[in-house]
């Protein structure tokens, strides 16, 4: 069983776009979604897909299993979804040994860019560059899983 363990970050500013590798344009689908669970499956620039399952909260944890599908059968499961699909862009920016995932969103997400960092372990402190906004790590509002299910950006808490 693989572990995913990230923080997750608003993004303030674009000081990050130097640096990043070109973005990779992905299709999201929910296809289940429940408390602590969710089915998707993810579309790559259009080529290749990838079904995926977590278990766990929104919290630094959770279980991931992850399974390349034949791009006929995602585009189908698409049809499938549960709310709204999303459509994001993905930027890859090294960090000594970080890579930080740089999502900006389209659509009815336009204007919500998140920055996660995948860690070996729950001890594990990277460097957080000055483009960083307010850690979100552990609000739901920030899964992607809730952001289908609501299909808006989440407003911000005072």
């Amino acid at each position: 069983m693989a572990k995913e363990i990230e923080r997750k970050f608003l993004v303030d500013g674009g000081g990050w776009k130097d640096g990043a590798e070109k973005g990779v344009r992905l299709t999201q689908a929910y296809l289940m979604s429940g408390p602590e669970r969710a089915v998707r499956v993810r579309i790559f620039d259009g080529g290749h897909a990838r079904l995926t399952m977590k278990f766990g909260g929104a919290g630094l944890i959770r279980d991931e299993y992850e399974y390349e599908i034949p791009l006929a059968d995602a585009l189908e499961l698409v049809t499938h979804a549960l709310g709204s699909v999303i459509d994001k862009t993905r930027y890859r920016l090294a960090d000594g040994a970080f890579v930080w995932e740089i999502d900006v969103y389209h659509d009815d997400l336009a204007g919500l860019v998140v920055a996660e960092v995948e860690l070996p372990d729950e001890a594990a402190r990277p460097g957080l560059p000055e483009w960083l906004g307010r850690e979100v790590t552990g609000d739901p509002r920030y899964l992607n899983q809730t952001l289908a299910e609501t299909g808006m950006r989440p407003k911000e808490a005072d």
